[in-house]
């Protein structure tokens, strides 16, 4: 099958091939997907887990890409609860394989069915962007009715979805990000938009959850706005500024086929949208990886 591999760490974005590598192998409770499209973060030549696998093990040459939409071509041993040929979507385990290239085996569990009034290249931009925001909000946020959330970075995949999906659960949003970013932010359900190039999101004032996918100084900042008993959520780095009264949590998101199919619910309903940005074939991934840092939307290789 052709593939985007990389082959040694720290040669970026210039080590990435397009060549052929050999057909993934179905383990067990596994699914091979002939991979439809698929999307990426520009940060994974640098995980851990795209240069080893769980026992530490050196697995380069890696192939990335974790968000995956596609079909079920065939299953592995003691695999239930998908068929061949199904419409599917998820994401990939970070230190196995990933989805830039025809095929990609992963654990069935890792999936959900992608219904057919959902394309393919929009239901590439939904997984981590969708769980990520879902898990930030409401599994470690525990955000209720009536409550006000500050979502960082609303102009990209994460903070695009933690509006709407905030909105819909009946909170107050408040949202931030580039200038460029004010009316998409504003039309998927922010009441106020910050442009953190020129306005100081503190003059809000207080609120019950900051979901941050930022870093930096605007986390730094971020604690000094949570009010008593509120969170601090992010996806960045550790806090090392905490809310005086309140919780900080960091995390890394999880595949989770349940909150999958919640996601694609409200696709299809129309209640929520992932924001697409450029589409991109397999062999411009290299371009894709250079372009998307500071571009809105979630950038998608488009494989078949």
């Amino acid at each position: 099958m052709r593939a985007i591999r990389i082959h040694r760490r720290g040669e970026g974005v210039d080590g990435l091939v397009l060549e052929e590598a050999p057909h993934p192998h179905a383990a067990e409770n596994d699914v091979i997907v002939k991979v439809h499209a698929a999307s990426f973060t520009p940060g994974e030549l640098d995980w851990p887990g795209t240069w080893t696998d769980r026992a530490g093990r050196d697995r380069a040459p890696s192939i990335p890409g974790h968000e995956v939409s596609g079909e079920v071509v065939e299953l592995g041993l003691g695999t239930t609860g998908l068929t061949v040929g199904q419409r599917v979507f998820g994401l990939t385990d970070w230190t196995r394989d990933g989805a830039l290239a025809e095929y990609v085996a992963v654990e069935a569990r890792n999936l959900a069915p992608l219904p057919a009034s959902i394309d393919h290249v929009q239901a590439a931009a939904l997984p981590l962007a969708g769980l990520t925001a879902w898990q930030a909000l409401f599994d470690h946020g525990n955000l209720a009715v009536g409550q006000t959330v500050l979502v960082h970075g609303a102009g990209g995949g994460v903070g695009a979805l933690a509006v709407q999906l905030a909105g819909q659960a009946g909170a107050r949003v408040v949202a931030t990000g580039r200038e460029r970013d004010r009316a998409t932010a504003l039309e998927l359900g922010a009441e106020v938009f910050v442009d953190l190039d020129r306005e100081r999101f503190e003059e809000v004032g207080q609120v019950d959850l900051v979901l941050d996918v930022i870093g930096g100084e605007i986390l730094d900042r971020s604690a000094a706005v949570v009010r008593p008993g509120g969170t601090l959520v992010t996806v960045a780095a550790p806090p090392k500024v905490r809310p005086d009264n309140g919780r900080a949590v960091f995390f890394v998101v999880e595949p989770n086929r349940q909150q999958l199919v919640q996601l694609a619910r409200r696709v299809r309903e129309g209640v929520i949208r992932p924001i697409v940005g450029a589409v991109h074939s397999l062999e411009e991934t290299r371009e894709a990886f250079r372009s998307k840092a500071g571009r809105p939307g979630k950038a998608v290789i488009k494989v078949v």
